[in-house]
């Protein structure tokens, strides 16, 4: 089963191209625990996962690339090709901004439709490469301005066309203390629109990335590239091949009995049915042990409030709301989302 990535945006054009480097680095690293045999299925099934047939010995990435301009994916195209190790194929599409500036609405309402044939047909292409398609793994900012909002506009155009296959999207959550005004109309505009088309929201805050680069791996001067190696590390953790759980702890105490807890979960929902475990004695990477631990909780609903109550601080005094309504976002649209955000978050609240 393949899995076709969608690359949106300066943010998911880099991240993006972190992501394949590990998965490419991982599955030819040390075997770990397993056996040849094993490593070999592991690796087969990265590659078929993750990556097309081979041109001139080197695979090809299953990928779609989109910019509002060519630097950065002329730069995540060459990086790939210069490692020799994988690369991308022919299926970027560069989307020309004219003059809109660095906007939300225009994204969504403007350049999305006005390039939405020639994306859909490159998506189309990479699709038809798959011999079985499991779904679509979207990588985009929240609250960047135009790519943001194509993101919202591809993702919900997947939902149209391949309704039965899933659609994850991968969101960087602003820092609290973000440099650009308008990021909090941004947040609430991706999230409502996405919580409609998408099937699941893999989210990561740059927050708390950033306290790993700094006190977990003592990086003095943090760069993005830093940030974006840790998101790929977690990222082709959750994602390279997994077997069931059976045999996976030997040890004294079970390290996860903690998590069989019924005070954990909601009351309409057993531990048994709330959490799984999956496991590979395959090392992953550089290290021979190692965990993660994806969780649909509560942990996001403060952050998520508060974003949603600057958004509504701003769109009270109806500032910068000029930028959204000239293309086309009206404030009935604000009002939607505020209503679906508050929406989640009550029900997270409930559980």
């Amino acid at each position: 089963m393949s899995i076709v990535t969608v690359q949106l945006g300066q943010c998911g054009n880099q991240i993006g191209f972190e992501v394949f480097d590990t998965l490419f680095s991982d599955s030819h690293s040390s075997q770990g625990l397993c056996s040849k045999r094993e490593n070999e299925a592991y690796q087969a099934s990265c590659k078929e996962r993750f990556f097309s047939e081979e041109e001139n010995g080197v695979p090809i990435a299953r990928a779609v690339l989109v910019d509002m301009e060519p630097k950065v994916i002329n730069q995540t195209l060459s990086k790939a090709a210069q490692s020799g190790r994988w690369k991308y194929g022919q299926h970027a599409y560069f989307c020309q901004k004219q003059g809109s500036g660095n906007n939300w609405a225009y994204g969504y309402s403007v350049h999305g439709p006005r390039h939405e044939e020639s994306i859909m047909n490159i998506i189309q292409k990479e699709v038809e490469k798959c011999d079985s398609l499991s779904g679509f793994f979207i990588i985009m900012s929240m609250a960047g301005g135009t790519g943001s909002g194509i993101g919202a506009f591809v993702t919900q155009n997947l939902q149209d066309q391949y309704a039965h296959s899933l659609k994850m999207n991968q969101i960087i959550w602003p820092y609290g203390t973000g440099e650009v005004i308008v990021q909090n109309y941004n947040s609430i505009l991706t999230l409502s629109h996405l919580y409609r088309s998408s099937d699941a929201l893999l989210v990561h805050e740059n927050d708390a990335v950033h306290k790993i680069c700094a006190k977990l791996m003592n990086i003095k001067q943090i760069s993005f590239s830093d940030i974006n190696q840790v998101l790929a590390h977690q990222l082709g953790s959750v994602f390279q091949p997994v077997y069931s759980a059976e045999g996976l702890f030997h040890y004294r105490r079970n390290p996860l009995e903690g998590f069989k807890d019924p005070a954990l979960y909601t009351s309409w929902l057993q531990p048994v049915d709330a959490f799984n475990v999956w496991k590979t004695q395959r090392a992953f990477s550089k290290y021979e042990k190692s965990a993660s631990l994806v969780s649909n909780s509560q942990f996001l609903v403060k952050p998520l409030n508060m974003i949603v109550g600057k958004a509504w601080n701003m769109f009270a005094s109806k500032a910068y709301l000029h930028q959204y309504t000239k293309f086309g976002i009206e404030e009935e649209d604000f009002l939607d989302s505020f209503t679906l955000l508050e929406q989640v978050v009550a029900s997270y609240y409930n559980l």
